[in-house]
């Protein structure tokens, strides 16, 4: 009884110890925007719009089908399916949804809530791109990809992209990009903080690795000084993941809240 007793004090003082830590976290940012999906049907059409079919890999099967993009029971599902719609000539369906021209931020703290599936050809990513372009055309302008996945990897990838990186080749002065374990199957927090001069990424709370603004360097390699919109999608094949097996379809990223906050001010 008092070896049980004392395990319960432990206990007790370690939620205590928690507690605290969450709420001296929450004391540091203050929510902005955020995202819920509380409401059934299309995504909140004041929130996000669909980012349309284009030619780059990842867009390149983007549908507005609400069976590619639905939230029910307080979860978004974007979904990549094989087209079944015969006025639509693409091999296959994805959900892809923006925050372009509705909402963007410079700075700040992003977290979205999310499960993934697997199959071969799947590759859904949470990212963000600059708003206007100040710097020009990508990648001067930059990327930020706060995850992405791909196929049946126990694993996803945390990117940075830029002149610096993409064209200067330069990839390891600093490392521009990092791999992280997720729990596989269950909904994980992908986050990114944003600060001046660095960019954190996180993963369930945990810092996985730091792309800094390098002293004397210019937007060539620091263009993250301009506001970012969210892009979220479920993309399938291209490059990158390799070809589509259809028989692994359909697979999703389930979408339980995307929030962003800033720091509160002194």
């Amino acid at each position: 009884m008092k070896r049980q007793i004392i395990y319960l004090n432990l206990f007790v003082i370690l939620m205590l110890c928690s507690c605290s830590k969450l709420e001296a976290d929450n004391k540091d940012w203050q929510m902005i925007w955020n995202d819920e999906f509380e409401t059934d049907g299309a995504p909140d059409a004041t929130k996000w719009s669909f980012s349309g079919r284009r030619s780059p890999d990842w867009a390149c099967y983007c549908t507005d089908q609400l069976e590619n993009a639905e939230v029910f029971n307080g979860v978004l599902h974007l979904r990549g399916t094989v087209n079944e719609n015969p006025e639509d000539t693409a091999q296959f369906q994805t959900g892809c949804i923006q925050t372009k021209g509705k909402f963007d931020f410079k700075y700040g703290k992003l977290e979205v809530r999310a499960k993934l599936s697997k199959g071969q050809g799947s590759w859904p990513a949470i990212w963000m791109m600059p708003a206007e372009g100040v710097y020009g055309g990508w990648p001067k302008s930059g990327e930020i990809d706060v995850m992405e996945h791909l196929n049946f990897d126990p694993y996803f990838y945390q990117t940075i992209h830029s002149s610096h990186v993409d064209e200067l080749k330069q990839k390891d002065n600093p490392i521009y990009f990092a791999k992280a374990s997720f729990k596989e199957g269950e909904f994980n927090v992908f986050g990114l903080e944003w600060y001046p001069d660095r960019l954190d990424f996180l993963i369930n709370g945990k810092k996985t690795f730091t792309y800094p603004k390098v002293e004397g360097q210019d937007a060539v390699q620091w263009p993250f000084d301009q506001n970012f919109y969210i892009i979220l999608n479920q993309a399938l094949g291209g490059n990158w993941p390799g070809p589509v097996n259809a028989e692994d379809l359909p697979v999703e990223m389930q979408v339980d809240w995307v929030r962003v906050y800033q720091r509160n001010k002194d």
